[in-house]
């Protein structure tokens, strides 16, 4: 018999490799290169615009990315030039279209600048037509059945209002364009297409609305996001030895640790230096590249974490954010780090989200969800309030299905994380202007002052918003935007602000419309703008709910009002391909309903197939991790009973027999509840046809034999001599870095 397996001792020297890791230098010295000196050098920005290209070409780059007017395409060839010049002064030698499939990533081939010339040797080319054009192999990205696998050309086509880039690596550096990506029947096959389509809704019917109501400067109407990201670091040495980790970016077994996060010690705590010099690397990366990150902080949990970016136009925030992504990943393992963007990585701790900090400015420079200093009195205000308030109530459903994910579904609901009821919070003045409207009554005027004293004598006393906070709420106003909580920290914001983008465009137009009506008979502009905002708000007020969204109260009063509590990601994607669904995108030319089926198909694919990996891995860790480190614990203790028992005549040994079967019955259920997952997962493919059939059985039939599994093992954990078990635990991953 072996009196090791060698697992304790892989997880030690993963202990100890930590422990003697130093924190790596960071790439920039501050006090010697200033941080406006580095930020946007390596973004083919404005200023870089202004300086390469002729006067007439740069004027007309400047309207397309202002007022969205066509790029004529002639002028392509100088951008294109001008473009090439300045990624080779930088020391890029490819070039590729970097877009987003509906994978939820990136995607990039690579094409160098280099063309052959014969016997005059070599030249570097980059013309108009590969700017603005590329043709990859789109056979093996999704698209939901909206084409067939042999059928493999797809277009890349240069998205003109999200800057390129240099992206660096340690042996050279990259060109990158953002792009669209479409199928040859011209079918979205990406996350930028729907999304610069609703953003061009939003802005019609924006501007729409603003002229409506007097407002003659606006030229244009754009949604802008702030994405805060959070996401969790793990040493290496401790990463490499969990293949739950590697392969599903959350941890399927693990008992939960002593402590946990209730001391609440680590939210906003002091940055340990090794993970400031991996932020501070990483912001560096992030400065060159334009993306401006604003704060950085500790999160709730234990090695969790917090980086939110300066508000940006819906396009660019959402590139800005797969890039920070992709930096943070790379820079992790710099720093010796895994960065784990997974909703829920480790069980009985706080998972991760994207708060969708989302508003609408015109060009002008105006945020249309600012209340002012009267907000009773700012009428364009409270039109657009209004119009929001509907978009949420009628689409709620809808809002929910844009964040639904196998991932988020371990999130939505927990302490962290608001429910998967869609409800808006608007702070106690806004309600109560709200239900003023509502009652007709008169103004409710200024309740007294809006400073904080704090009590001492030294200090000032302090500014106080109009309302608190409230964390629980998934689509919660504060102050001039509304933060949409729910938001996976693994998903692209292309999809939900598409979907929310879509919703509000619908409204602005319903209240347009309204307003135009009542206008026609008769009804001057304010007398219109009352009697519709009054109504609208009348018919949608069961969407505001201002208190702990958490209690079962608000979960028996919300199914009262009829709200949609779809707990679950197969509840929530069917409502993709409802009639009421289809006909919004369609009038909107957001997508084709071709298009919209292709992604509910994508959707429900991904999450069959997310879920089928994990019970794989569970059959794998259970049976040749978990399972021998038990029976090799009885081996020891049924030895160790024997040897004493012969040792010593008549000695009671009643406990340590107690031991022995307590850890011989969780064997058992080990065994046999792998053996029933291992059943269960081949069963899926003989069942229906149907993907949601097949997500459906993952759900209710896969996921609970996976819990089964994890329940006896974690069980395990706490019995097993620590020097075998093979696993590095949750007390030595979220503590030891």
């Amino acid at each position: 018999m072996s009196s090791n397996n060698g697992a304790g001792d892989k997880r030690q020297n993963a202990i100890q490799t930590v422990q003697e890791r130093q924190p790596v230098k960071a790439a920039f010295d501050y006090t010697k290169t200033p941080i406006a000196e580095v930020f946007g050098t390596n973004v083919f920005n404005r200023a870089t615009m202004r300086m390469l290209l002729p006067k007439t070409v740069y004027k007309a780059v400047v309207r397309c990315l202002d007022y969205g007017e066509r790029l004529d395409p002639a002028l392509a060839d100088v951008v294109a030039n001008a473009m090439k010049d300045w990624a080779i002064s930088r020391g890029a030698s490819h070039y590729t279209h970097w877009f987003m499939p509906m994978t939820g990533l990136t995607a990039e081939k690579h094409d160098s600048f280099l063309t052959s010339s014969g016997d005059e040797g070599a030249i570097l080319e980059f013309s108009g037509r590969n700017l603005i054009q590329g043709e990859p192999d789109a056979s093996s990205f999704p698209s939901g059945g909206i084409r067939s696998t042999f059928e493999a050309r797809g277009y890349t086509g240069w998205d003109p209002t999200s800057p390129a880039f240099i992206m660096e690596s340690i042996n050279g550096k990259t060109l990158c364009i953002p792009t669209v990506f479409c199928s040859y029947s011209g079918h979205a096959l990406d996350k930028k297409t729907p999304l610069l389509r609703s953003l061009d809704a939003v802005n019609r019917q924006g501007l729409r609305l603003l002229k409506l109501l007097g407002n003659a400067q606006a030229q244009r109407v754009i949604c802008t996001v702030g994405p805060e990201q959070e996401y969790f670091l793990i040493d290496e040495a401790f990463h490499v030895l969990r293949p739950d980790l590697i392969n599903c970016g959350r941890a399927l077994f693990g008992a939960r640790p002593p402590k946990g996060q209730e001391m609440e010690d680590h939210y906003w705590g002091s940055i340990k230096e090794r993970v400031l010099s991996f932020m501070m690397d990483s912001e560096a990366e992030l400065y060159k590249l334009g993306v401006p990150v604003k704060t950085r902080h500790n999160e709730v949990a234990p090695a969790q974490f917090e980086v939110a970016p300066v508000f940006e136009s819906s396009n660019i925030a959402t590139d800005h954010n797969m890039v920070l992504m992709e930096v943070f990943k790379k820079t992790a393992q710099k720093h010796g780090f895994r960065c784990l963007f997974h909703e829920k990585p480790f069980t009985g701790i706080n998972g991760s989200g994207k708060h969708n900090n989302w508003s609408l400015a015109d060009d002008q420079g105006n945020n249309l969800l600012e209340p002012g200093s009267t907000p009773y009195e700012n009428k364009q205000f409270l039109v657009v309030l209004t119009a929001v308030i509907r978009a949420v109530n009628k689409y709620g459903a809808l809002l929910r299905a844009g964040i639904a994910t196998a991932g988020n579904d371990h999130r939505l609901g927990a302490n962290e994380a608001p429910p998967a009821i869609m409800s808006i919070y608007l702070g106690d003045k806004l309600k109560e202007i709200v239900e003023v409207i509502i009652s007709g009554k008169a103004s409710p005027g200024d309740k007294g002052p809006r400073t904080l004293a704090i009590g001492i004598g030294t200090l000032p006393e302090l500014p106080r918003d109009d309302s608190d906070r409230n964390r629980t709420s998934p689509f919660a106003f504060t102050g001039n935007k509304f933060e949409f909580r729910a938001v996976g920290s693994s998903q692209s914001i292309g999809w939900p602000n598409t979907i929310l983008n879509t919703m509000v465009a619908d409204s602005l137009d319903y209240l347009s419309t309204k307003i135009e009506g009542e206008m026609k008979g008769g009804a001057d502009l304010m007398t219109a703008v009352q009697k519709i905002v009054k109504e609208t708000l009348t018919e949608n007020q069961r969407i505001i709910f201002n208190g702990d969204n958490y209690s079962k109260d608000w979960h028996e009063e919300a199914a009262r009002r009829g709200l949609p509590n779809l707990h679950n990601t197969v509840e929530a994607l069917p409502v993709l391909v409802s009639a009421e669904t289809k006909e919004l995108f369609k009038r909107f030319n957001v997508l084709s309903e071709d298009e919209l089926t292709s992604r509910y198909n994508v959707m429900l694919e991904g999450y069959c197939k997310t879920i089928n990996i994990e019970a794989l891995i569970t059959i794998q860790i259970g049976t040749t991790m978990i399972l021998p480190a038990a029976m090799e614990y009885q081996s020891r203790l049924a030895t160790a009973v024997l040897q004493t028992r012969n040792a010593v005549q008549g000695l009671e040994l009643g406990p340590q027999e107690k031991l022995i079967r307590e850890v011989t019955e969780r064997i058992n259920r080990l065994k046999l509840n792998l053996e029933h997952l291992d059943a269960i997962s081949h069963e899926v493919d003989e069942g229906e046809s149907d993907l949601l059939s097949h997500a459906r059985f993952y759900q209710e039939k896969v996921i609970p034999a996976m819990n089964a599994v994890r329940t006896v093992a974690d069980e395990l954990e706490g019995l097993i001599d620590d020097s075998l078990w093979p696993l590095p635990k949750f007390r030595e991953m979220l503590y030891i870095y």
